[in-house]
């Protein structure tokens, strides 16, 4: 009798969140298949029995889990056609990594954090959702950026909420191809996207839109910067310097 009402609210469970996530996409204009809606049901479940066990998120709530990764990842989509060879660093819990890859499967993603143990979590959350265009690398941002093999690898480097705007830009702009973009999701801030301009400069970008949006009542941007020319050879610097003393 036990297991049966075990089971009975376990499924009543994943059909309420079902139901909780179809409407969320509604509200925000975000179209998926049965396939992918499935996946990212399976995601929010061990998503949430991962962050029970180690802190990949301060979000708890299923809903907030929903609006505030999963719809927040996906809103690039709605500005910028996905494609290519894509990096995304500073992947915490694998966002917005994991839900781009779920919708955009012929494009290969390589999601990076210096944490190991978010990284091994991201592998099981891979595994589980059978994500085949999905590969890890566990590393410095200051120390991929100058390896040979991913220096100016990337056609779209993404990050969500990494770092001051100007260290960000030392940490990715290496990686990105001459001609290609980097996608930052920031907190609307015109402050700090102003804070850019010497960075942007010594790095060779420039930023080509910003499109700001609402997730949760709390505005939010996407900057797209474009790389005009070749990162010089010294940058990203030494491992600590660009988040010490940024470029401004």
């Amino acid at each position: 009798k036990l297991a049966f009402y075990v089971f009975f609210y376990t499924i009543h469970d994943i059909i309420f969140s079902l139901h909780t996530m179809q409407q969320l996409l509604e509200k925000y204009h975000i179209e998926l298949s049965e396939e992918e809606l499935e996946k990212f049901q399976k995601f929010l479940e061990i998503f949430m029995e991962k962050n029970s066990q180690i802190n990949l998120s301060a979000i708890r709530d299923k809903d907030e889990i929903i609006e505030k990764h999963f719809i927040d990842s996906l809103m690039l989509g709605a500005f910028y056609d996905i494609e290519g060879k894509v990096a995304d660093l500073g992947t915490g819990g694998g966002f917005p990594g994991i839900p781009l890859a779920i919708v955009s499967p012929d494009t290969e993603f390589t999601l990076i954090d210096s944490v190991a143990k978010k990284l091994k979590c991201i592998d099981s959350f891979v595994d589980e959702l059978w994500l085949l265009n999905v590969d890890t690398l566990c590393w410095r941002a200051e120390e991929i950026g100058q390896d040979t093999d991913h220096r100016e690898s990337f056609d779209l480097v993404v990050s969500r909420a990494t770092a001051y705007f100007p260290t960000l830009l030392e940490y990715t702009l290496p990686l990105l191809k001459v001609w290609w973009v980097f996608a930052a999701y920031k907190l609307t801030d015109k402050e700090e996207l102003s804070s850019t301009k010497k960075a942007l400069s010594r790095l060779g970008g420039k930023i080509m839109k910003v499109k700001n949006y609402d997730i949760a009542e709390q505005e939010r941007s996407i900057v797209f910067i474009e790389k005009i020319s070749t990162t010089p050879s010294k940058y990203p610097r030494k491992v600590g310097i660009p988040l010490k003393e940024p470029i401004k």
